[in-house]
């Protein structure tokens, strides 16, 4: 199954929650949301707003941002391209 992502949309595949701190294991319930991922796909844009994200961008969002969506077995998150914060250039 394949998602393409319409107007400003984006699908984010999240980053792995940090799983060890200091040699502490942090349960799954103590964890926090992850907020870095990676750009999976893009939609086009609009006529007001041009798309400025691209596949394989890292970027970071909102705690708070985006729908999750299942595909696969795996979670992504889809979201405006306004909800993202930053691109990381690496």
């Amino acid at each position: 199954m394949n998602i393409r992502p319409l107007a400003d949309r984006v699908l984010v595949l999240p980053m792995p929650a940090e799983q060890k701190v200091g040699g502490i294991i942090i349960p799954d319930t103590a964890k926090e949301k992850p907020l870095k991922g990676t750009v999976v796909a893009a939609g086009d844009g609009t006529k007001d707003e041009e798309m400025v994200l691209e596949e394989g961008d890292i970027v970071l969002y909102g705690k708070y941002a985006g729908t999750e969506v299942e595909l696969d077995g795996e979670k992504y998150l889809i979201m405006r391209q306004s909800d993202v914060l930053a691109i990381i250039e690496e």
